[in-house]
């Protein structure tokens, strides 16, 4: 049984399994690399001053994140893309664009952050008594940027190249060796938080070695001095692909960057200071990580599954699926809150005994910033369930409520109220505002999932279309591209009357939907909203991506058999290396087709603007996320047409270029 029939037809338990425990195991091997530090050091003569150091340079490493898995998750993308286009050529500008951005950008966040190490240290929260242990670690840290960065996009390619148990062994390989050198360097070489900088880096370089490796002989590409010249459309593609993880990673960016600016500031106001809340939030966010990347694990697991049968419309798997999700991800959840809420000197034990000031404090923000972290994982599979069915709009809302939103607003309002109600209290501000957080983002994302339950039904079409391929002969194949109200649809129909060979528009979608059982609304390239960040997330989400590819099959299968008009759909790139395409695209003055808009849909001048507009950002955005092409640049075409001539007339100027040319 093939992989398709498998997300189908197969229990969503197994399945759920299957996909969900590469994922999990990956994402915990990668919390290595922010936790074990933290053990050792704080283990040490360090104490909490060193975790305080070490935590003050989390956001910058999130900032780094950021930008690599954006990449490096656009490039997975765009990689399973191109293998399901069977796409080789795409494939290695894919893999060689992805890999020297990253580098690029790795190189110049190393170099700026070494020139700013101590104002950045400064700015995010370090104290006299931190500041030069934060440089002494970012230093080490920052100069491997690249290492690190480059590891991190080098392992989303392995295992979209259809090979986990390699990524698997190549960051295990630097997990466990920085696990065995953080000891060494930190105690037996006496390198103190230096040493624990250069375990991290090392288990890196290994890694990256590793990893490197792989690209000698990988499955779907071969790779070239040429690949690695950074193609621009191509780098745009990865970056849309990547977005939701950008957005994801500078969400927790700014979380963190406030909780170490607003620490350091009502830190030092209290009895506290503000090395011991700064020392525990970053020993609380790295022991959280924990909790979170299994969630989020067993949520990216989930993906194919929900993202398949939603697509096919088998609405009681994606029920299913996402109950499975739920449960497994809230028993991780509520099992670790139960932990926080009633051991939590067991946890903070494990980074190192420390005074009684340290323990009050870190067993009171465990015991509240963590009392509903259950919420929060339910937050973030909500947004990666969002995101695999195609719901923009519910996805960035579920990436962003929580942290940039929530937090920031009870953290900034709750600081201040404490601290003028009682002096030295405006630190349990920050300590309420995560439940806060997850309560009313928790609420929102409740509604919107009810919401979208409650209309979940299987869509039953009323388009008439044939969904067959109409019998023609040996020939020219014409694709046409137009501008909304430009007519270019009956401008088509007419050519292909004139030429009497078969005509495709909206039967291009029965077609896609007969051939690959998902439901019209996938195979579309109409998405209703103008905003362009929301229609390109929307076409990066993995159910849509399946469906253009399953498009892409169905026009190339028309096209083998022979003669036919095809409008919209990028036919013009889908067919890009057949010899007898004759490329069209046929525009209008914007008056000319406000005008034909109105006359088609009734609308009043204004509407048929905005109608105008909305449809060809949309065309455009869905042309750039297939080809990294500009929709409207005239050198893709072989023949533009100013439709103002007449549909009759420019239909006959279409048909006379075709017959002059074929």
């Amino acid at each position: 049984m093939d992989e398709t029939k498998l997300l189908g037809e197969q229990a969503i338990p197994k399945l759920l399994v299957k996909f969900s425990v590469p994922c999990v195991t990956g994402l915990l091997i990668g919390a290595l690399y922010n936790i074990v530090d933290q053990i050792f050091i704080g283990n040490s003569a360090l104490g909490y001053l060193g975790n305080a150091a070490t935590g003050i340079s989390f956001p910058i490493l999130c900032i780094a994140n950021a930008f690599a898995w954006c990449v490096g998750d656009g490039a997975a993308a765009y990689l399973s893309i191109c293998s399901g286009r069977q796409d080789s050529e795409s494939a290695h500008k894919c893999v060689g664009t992805g890999l020297s951005a990253t580098l690029l950008i790795s190189l110049v966040l190393s170099v700026l952050c070494l020139v700013f190490c101590r104002p950045l240290m400064a700015l995010f929260g370090a104290s006299d008594a931190t500041l030069d242990l934060a440089c002494d670690y970012f230093r080490i840290i920052a100069f491997f940027f690249p290492a690190y960065l480059m590891f991190n996009v080098m392992n989303s390619m392995i295992r979209a190249d259809g090979n986990p148990t390699y990524a698997m062994i190549a960051m295990c390989s630097g997990a466990v060796l920085n696990i065995l050198l953080d000891p060494i360097c930190i105690f037996v070489l006496d390198w103190g938080i230096q040493g624990a900088a250069v375990a991290t880096v090392v288990g890196q370089v290994v890694s990256l070695i590793i990893s490197g490796l792989y690209f000698r002989k990988p499955r779907s590409f071969r790779l070239s001095r040429h690949s690695f010249r950074i193609d621009r459309a191509m780098l745009h593609n990865l970056v849309t692909l990547g977005g939701s993880t950008f957005i994801i990673q500078i969400s927790m960016v700014v979380m963190t960057l406030l909780s170490n600016v607003t620490l350091a500031k009502y830190g030092a106001l209290s009895i506290y200071g503000s090395d011991i809340p700064l020392s525990v939030f970053s020993i609380q966010t790295k022991v959280y990580t924990i909790v979170s990347n299994i969630a989020v694990g067993i949520a990216l697991g989930g993906q194919p599954i929900l993202g398949y049968n939603y697509g096919a419309q088998k609405i009681q798997r994606v029920r299913q699926a996402y109950r499975w999700i739920l449960l497994s991800s809230l028993t991780v959840g509520l099992t670790a809150t139960l932990v926080f809420l009633l051991r939590p000197q067991a946890v903070i034990a494990i980074f190192g005994k420390q005074n009684e000031l340290y323990m009050d404090f870190a067993v009171k923000s465990f015991r509240i910033f963590l009392s509903l972290s259950f919420i929060t994982c339910f937050i973030k599979i909500s947004s990666i369930f969002f995101q695999a069915i195609g719901k923009a709009v519910h996805a960035m809302i579920a990436s962003i409520i929580r942290d940039m939103l929530c937090f920031v607003v009870f953290t900034l309002s709750l600081c201040r109220l404490f601290e003028s109600a009682r002096p030295g209290s405006g630190i349990y501000g920050i300590l309420l505002a995560a439940p806060l957080s997850d309560l009313v983002a928790g609420l929102v994302i409740v509604l919107l999932t009810a919401q979208f339950f409650r209309k979940l039904s299987p869509r039953v079409s009323s388009d008439d279309a044939p969904a067959a391929i109409q019998a023609t002969h040996p020939g020219t194949v014409i694709t046409i591209a137009r501008q909304h109200g430009s007519c270019g649809k009956q401008i088509g129909e007419l050519v292909a009357q004139k030429l009497e060979i078969p005509f495709y528009c909206k039967e291009i979608t029965a077609l896609v939907a007969c051939e690959s059982g998902m439901a019209k609304e996938f195979v579309s390239t109409d998405y209703d909203d103008a905003s362009e960040v929301l229609h390109q997330i929307y076409l990066s989400t993995n159910v849509v991506q399946r469906g253009i590819i399953a498009q892409e099959t169905v026009i190339r299968k028309i096209a083998d058999t022979g003669s036919c008009v095809l409008v919209g759909r990028a036919a013009d790139y889908v067919l890009r290396k057949y010899p007898n395409v004759v490329r069209i695209f046929i525009y209008a003055p914007k008056e000319t087709r406000i005008r034909n808009i109105q006359e088609m849909y009734g609308d009043d001048r204004e509407q048929a603007r905005l109608h105008m507009l909305r449809s060809d950002e949309s065309r455009a955005n869905y042309y750039r996320n297939i080809s990294g092409k500009t929709w409207t640049d005239m050198e893709n075409y072989d023949l533009c047409i100013d439709a103002s001539l007449g549909k009759e007339a420019t239909a006959e100027c279409i048909v006379d270029y075709v017959r002059r040319h074929s």
